[in-house]
């Protein structure tokens, strides 16, 4: 899988942790991320259809 590099404010990543770990949802942060960009990939193709804006898969 490849690696990425992201900076990002003290605040978000704060905030992100209280997410992760033993009583957090997510394993560790990379999980949490990956799941985030999921959802938002997700959302933005559900924006795309409704503004007819998503090619067809041939």
């Amino acid at each position: 899988m490849p690696k990425i590099s992201v900076e990002i404010p003290q605040e978000l990543l704060e905030d992100l942790d209280e997410h992760v770990g033993d009583d957090g949802k997510f394993v560790n942060r990379s999980d949490a991320i990956r799941a985030s960009i999921r959802k938002t990939l997700d959302i933005l193709d559900e924006i795309d259809e409704r503004h007819d804006r998503l090619e067809e898969e041939s």
